[in-house]
């Protein structure tokens, strides 16, 4: 009888966070499989369970794959667990539930807290679409460019952060992100849990005032408006951004007023009256 490969959620911080079935399926797993053996076997110490504990993080997951399929044919029940959360997400995992899919073997997702999730309910920002990024790029040159990547996703964007360079992070988004609020969501779930918000420029400044920031991040910004969206899409074509540049641009070309407060009514999705009362105070 072929076994099941069980994908367990865990938490984050607060070990009650821990479900009644993700301890019954730690507990009758014939071996674990988790990124640190120290961290998991806390974990199990916690509930009492005494399951099989077997290291197999991101440097060697790939190198454990055929053997945990053997396992699984053979009937065996495998969990594999991250440090904390959901494995696969921006944690290993994704390489053996893909491998023992193609292989046609039993496997299940047991839930449990996600900081993705967590962090996006705790800003109160609109998440009704989002992003997950996972880390951002560590240096600062590529760290704006991937931001400005970003800047036409029409969600919200979550990305992690270490609590070294969350400050550096905050600053760069302020740069791409000047009109967007931002909130800055830390040690979720913990005694100490923290949500800061505010524009992103104000937000930079408060965090950068700091000494010190502990715990590990999630930064959620918000989604962009319409403006920023099409101010965005005119320039990517090389277009002006402002309303005020357009028409600079149209009465230095020649077009008659009437005729350019028409175009820019319907490029800017605005009154034509108003339009053209900006035309003429120009």
């Amino acid at each position: 009888m072929a076994g099941l490969l069980s994908v367990v959620g865990t938490p984050i911080g607060n070990l009650q966070d821990a479900s009644p079935r993700v301890i019954d399926t730690l507990g009758r797993a014939d071996v674990v499989l988790c990124e640190d053996t120290r961290v998991t076997g806390k974990l199990l110490s916690a509930f009492g369970l005494r399951s099989r504990l077997e290291r197999c993080d991101e440097n060697v997951i790939a190198a454990r794959v055929p053997a945990v399929l053997e396992r699984l044919e053979a009937g065996e029940r495998v969990a594999f667990v991250s440090d904390a959360g959901m494995p696969g997400v921006s944690d290993p995992g994704q390489k053996l539930v893909d491998a023992a899919l193609d292989a046609g073997l039993a496997v299940e997702v047991v839930p449990g807290p996600s900081a993705v999730t967590c962090a996006l309910v705790a800003s109160g920002l609109s998440s009704e679409h989002f992003f997950f990024e996972g880390f951002l790029p560590r240096k600062k040159s590529a760290q704006v460019a991937r931001l400005q990547e970003l800047a036409s996703v029409p969600g919200a964007l979550v990305a992690y952060e270490s609590p070294r360079r969350v400050a550096q992070t905050l600053a760069n988004v302020a740069e791409v992100f000047p009109r967007r609020r931002v909130a800055l969501v830390r040690e979720l779930t913990k005694l100490h849990e923290e949500c800061v918000r505010g524009m992103a420029p104000e937000l930079a400044a408060e965090i950068a005032e700091r000494e010190e920031v502990r715990g590990e991040c999630v930064v959620v910004i918000s989604a962009p408006d319409a403006e920023e969206l099409e101010e965005r899409r005119r320039a990517a074509a090389g277009g002006p951004e402002s309303l005020e540049d357009a028409i600079a641009e149209g009465l230095a070309a020649g077009e008659p007023k009437s005729a350019l407060a028409k175009r820019l009514a319907r490029e800017f999705k605005l009154p034509k009256s108003d339009v053209y009362d900006a035309i003429l105070s120009a």
